[in-house]
């Protein structure tokens, strides 16, 4: 962190200390809910979600070629099956905007082209098997049916769009590079390398797997009950792997690389889940913007209403899953269905902590444009959706 950084931090701080008036009742209460969230966040996606992430993130950093990133993910990739794949990645990780970070700066600082890697960022988070299956359930069929088709189009579109707005920043990125395979000492396989990242992409899968709905039965259900001893199995598994497989130094560079990884996005995470809680809250909990005034904002399906909803839903934080109860008691409030596609098909992707961290990542400019296209493209769905479902 830059000097001059450090010192606008702490003069803010001083100036939050100084005058907001902790003392009202709502900003006392604002002020709790900030930190109720950190702690729900804490306690149901540290661990399970974000640890294994960051995890993988070290990994693809450390032991992926970035010849293989730049033959699949590259400026110079085949444009189909780079889209194709980056556009489909969410169907088999089921994370948060947030939890998706950490993958998305592991391939982006390995080589990933633009637009790749921002489509691979969108659609982590939104392309969510599980969470389209119940919002088809709670909300109906027609609204899961143009989430799943919404969230793939987007993907595509929104990296399109990005590999051609920055096309120069990417021929630049990749200037002077010497493509030439990368020297590889290693005894394993690339077989063993791809079981190796395959296990925890599943140890992540299972470790976070959400609680199925009340009257869910059969497949889900099943799966929810024994997650744990699954992710112990897959855990075993790692372990065998990586004593097996891997070098003394191997192991402690994929370490000293998770640890990098955190140090830069998990401060951000805290910072944005705090300030995200501030103004919001969490559902049913009153913040500095009550509920009830969002809710009159999105009746209908007006342009403003879509519009907001999109912008609402691109800066509100949403566990995975938690979006459709909190859509469901919107709609029963009033919310008009094309604002309630437009929050499913921004919010989960976006969120006010992933766009420090985005920032952080691939800088402010790039982080803007990414946001604005998936805001004004979830607004356009809203509307289109509002005027057909009536």
């Amino acid at each position: 962190m830059k000097e001059r950084t450090k010192l606008l931090l702490i003069v803010a701080v001083f100036l939050a200390a100084y005058y907001i008036p902790w003392d009202h009742p709502l900003i006392r209460q604002s002020g709790l809910e900030a930190f109720m969230m950190l702690q729900e966040y804490a306690r149901l996606h540290v661990l399970t979600c974000l640890v294994p992430a960051f995890f993988i993130a070290g990994a693809i950093a450390v032991f992926v070629s970035q010849g293989a990133i730049l033959k699949y993910f590259g400026a110079q990739a085949n444009k189909f099956l780079s889209y194709s794949v980056a556009s489909v990645s969410g169907s088999i990780l089921a994370v948060c905007s947030c939890t998706v970070l950490p993958l998305f700066a592991g391939i982006y600082t390995r080589g990933a082209g633009i637009g790749p890697a921002t489509a691979f960022l969108y659609s982590g988070p939104a392309i969510n098997i599980l969470a389209i299956t119940l919002t088809a359930k709670v909300l109906g069929w027609q609204m899961g049916l143009a989430r799943a088709v919404g969230a793939i189009v987007f993907a595509l579109v929104t990296g399109l769009l990005m590999a051609l707005i920055f096309r120069k920043d990417d021929a630049a990125r990749t200037a002077g590079q010497i493509y030439v395979p990368d020297a590889d000492n290693r005894k394993r396989t690339l077989l063993q390398d791809g079981l190796y990242l395959l296990t925890m992409v599943l140890i992540l899968v299972f470790a976070s797997f959400a609680r199925p709905s009340s009257d869910a039965t059969g497949f889900w259900p099943a799966i929810f009950a024994y997650k744990w001893y699954i992710t112990a199995a897959f855990l075993l598994i790692l372990v065998f792997m990586v004593n097996a497989w891997f070098t003394r130094d191997e192991r402690v560079a994929w370490v000293e690389s998770t640890w990098g990884f955190m140090k830069q996005i998990f401060p951000l995470l805290i910072g944005g889940v705090l300030v995200a809680g501030f103004m919001l809250g969490r559902p049913g909990h009153p913040a500095l913007i009550p509920e009830h005034y969002v809710q009159s904002l999105l009746g209908g399906n007006s342009l403003w209403a879509n519009l907001f909803a999109s912008v609402a839903g691109a800066l509100m934080y949403f566990a995975t899953l938690t979006e459709i109860p909190i859509l469901q008691g919107l709609l029963g409030s009033g919310m008009g269905k094309g604002p309630a596609l437009a929050l499913l098909l921004a919010g989960p992707a976006l969120s006010l902590p992933s766009m420090l961290v985005i920032g952080s990542v691939m800088g402010v400019k790039k982080t803007v444009t990414f946001c604005g296209i998936i805001i004004v493209m979830s607004t356009v769905a809203g509307l289109l959706y509002g005027s057909l479902a009536g």
